[in-house]
């Protein structure tokens, strides 16, 4: 029996997708069978290593630069995007910053450079995205984090830049529909493999009610999820965090 491909005929964009959760979700995109894009700032050897993952989907691929802070940046990414592949179906707004910093160490620089990223970033490429969706009825799915419920007290910029991004996914839900749905994913403790994080992931998997962190295969499930969901499903913020957040 072939495999059910729930997303054949689509086409999404992933901002951030070279590596990490964003090469998760546009991986599994396109093994539910959509046409991805994804963009990249710096990572353009992970951006083509992906696009080349992406295409063993049996499904067409591309990588574009795109720094989600600039809006002419931004315009040509989406511009381009839409242009090779035929339009624009899913847009996930992967993107974003993340950093440790003491309240008292907390720059104005450091907290304007984050919000501009994980807020006006995901802002700016579905301004941009929304002449591509519209039509097409399509639909957007932020990347948010459990860090916009919870508060970490060495990461305060960067709690409040996903909790506003949880409210944009809600305001834009109003705002768009019925056309397009919006959507949030919000990851909590993700591991990664990295190894400089082993001792913290285990730690933070003893806190966690389902005794383990989560992988980036949970992360991009939720993705695939809202991608291919009803319509109907909008301005919902889904914590894949194994409970941790509870």
């Amino acid at each position: 029996m072939a495999p059910v491909k729930p997303l054949a005929g689509k086409i999404a964009l992933v901002t951030g997708g070279a590596k990490r959760l964003g090469r998760a979700s546009a991986l599994a995109l396109a093994e539910g069978g959509a046409d991805v894009a994804i963009t990249f700032l710096t990572s353009e050897k992970e951006a083509q290593r992906t696009t080349r993952e992406i295409e063993r989907s049996g499904v067409s691929a591309l990588a574009v630069r795109c720094d989600v802070t600039e809006p002419g940046s931004v315009r040509r990414a989406v511009k381009q995007s839409a242009q090779k592949l035929g339009g624009i179906d899913i847009l996930v707004n992967n993107a974003g910053a993340y950093e440790t910093v003491a309240f008292e160490a907390l720059t104005i620089k450091q907290w304007d450079s984050i919000f501009s990223t994980n807020v006006r970033g995901p802002f700016l490429v579905a301004k941009e995205a929304l002449a591509y969706l519209r039509p097409r009825h399509g639909r957007v799915i932020h990347l948010g984090s459990l860090g916009g419920l919870r508060a970490w007290a060495d990461h305060v910029h960067y709690c409040s830049s996903k909790a506003a991004l949880h409210m944009l996914t809600k305001a834009m839900a109003k705002a768009l529909a019925p056309e397009i749905p919006v959507n949030c994913v919000a990851p909590g403790m993700i591991d990664l493999g990295e190894r400089s994080a082993r001792s913290f992931m285990s730690r933070m998997a003893r806190q966690t009610p389902m005794q383990s962190n989560g992988t980036g295969e949970d992360v991009a499930s939720a993705v695939l999820f809202f991608a291919a969901a009803p319509p109907f499903i909008t301005g919902q913020v889904l914590y894949v965090d194994g409970g941790l957040g509870l």
